[in-house]
């Protein structure tokens, strides 16, 4: 099994490719009605919520697409924070649906000053709502989203938090830090494959959708709440991925939120020293580095396209590589969901013989 090592999709444990093997059954019954009821149950107790929590059969992106057109009108002045290629990526999601979106862009490898977002609020009053990352894989920083939570709070705006590689893997406390909405994807620190996006959704975002008339029509947040009332997905689901989610989040509950919670952080800590005691370089602000993926500058005089094909091809370990303005200038370590300590080990060792590889060298 190759090591598969970027931040998502990740490794799925043999437990849940058991469970994925089960036969279908009928998606409107009672078989199908207990698991969804159990998932979402045990989905609130990660997200540390108890607004409702309802999931749709899609990517991170669906629920990120969900989050902006349930919420949001055409013409409506939101304030996107940006500090990589996914904080890009919801601001042009709400600019496609026609929201006036201001965006407030950081430098990449470094965090969102909450001071600076507190300006911006102040400076434009008709902002009804903050689109922030919470942890960007793109560039291997965590936000410091309670404090940024806080602000939004403040100026009393709706807070659309994308925790798509942090939720289930790091302390997000969706309803103390007051994060109104909140989505993650199943093939990150879930453990089981892309399918299903997982998305929060507080009272006061409920009253926003009253009036929000951004098209919707399958990612329909009302009709989500609906039909989970009784069991169901007003669409057809992922069935195979629920039954999955199930059993992932049995696994995660066994072990205990805040041990998994420590867990990431210490391979965390244990990728980022090793990487260094090869003599690599860590891209991400050290104060803000994230636990789930570690982003590393390319080798000073080392062919990255080349390191990254041997890894992959000879030695059978898959990293990813930097995206936008940092392609070919960083590679990514994603070590979030199912991480054997062995992987880790594994990983820095091929690593290490392929750094002393002579064809990577630059010419």
């Amino acid at each position: 099994m190759s090591n598969l090592r970027i931040p998502g999709p990740t490794p799925v444990p043999p437990e849940i490719q058991e469970a994925m093997a089960t036969q279908m059954f009928n998606h409107r019954g009672p078989a199908f009605s207990k698991h969804i009821g159990e998932a979402t149950e045990k989905l609130q107790d990660f997200f540390q919520t108890t607004n409702d929590l309802l999931l749709l059969t899609a990517s991170g992106t669906g629920g990120l697409e969900a989050s902006i057109v349930n919420f949001f009108s055409p013409g409506d002045h939101i304030l996107a924070v940006s500090i990589g290629y996914f904080g890009d990526r919801i601001a042009t999601i709400a600019e496609g649906y026609g929201a006036n979106v201001q965006r407030l862009s950081f430098e990449w490898g470094s965090a969102a000053d909450p001071k600076v977002i507190k300006e911006a609020l102040a400076n434009n009053p008709e902002i009804k709502g903050v689109l922030v990352t919470h942890n960007e894989t793109s560039t291997g920083i965590t936000n410091n989203l309670e404090a940024i939570a806080k602000e939004v709070t403040k100026a009393n705006k709706l807070l659309v938090v994308d925790g798509v590689s942090s939720a289930g893997s790091i302390p997000l406390l969706t309803d103390d830090w007051g994060c109104d909405v909140v989505v993650s994807g199943s093939q990150k620190g879930w453990m089981i494959p892309p399918g299903l996006a997982m998305i929060s959704v507080s009272e006061k975002a409920w009253e926003a959708n009253k009036s929000a008339s951004m098209p919707r029509f399958y990612f329909d947040l009302t009709q989500a709440k609906s039909y989970l009332e009784r069991g169901q997905t007003p669409w057809t689901p992922a069935i195979s991925i629920v039954v999955a989610l199930n059993v992932a989040l049995d696994m995660l509950m066994k072990e205990g939120r805040e041990a998994v919670f420590e867990r990431h952080h210490r391979i965390a800590n244990r990728v980022r020293d090793g990487v260094e005691k090869l003599g690599l370089t860590l891209y991400a602000d050290p104060n803000h580095r994230s636990d789930t993926v570690t982003a590393v500058s390319a080798p000073n005089g080392i062919e990255l396209t080349e390191m990254l094909r041997i890894l992959r091809e000879e030695q059978d370990v898959i990293l990813a590589t930097g995206q936008g303005p940092l392609a070919g200038k960083i590679f990514r370590v994603g070590h979030l969901g199912w991480v054997p300590d062995q992987a880790i080990n594994e990983l820095l060792e091929k690593l290490e013989e392929t750094l002393s590889t002579a064809s990577i060298t630059q010419q």
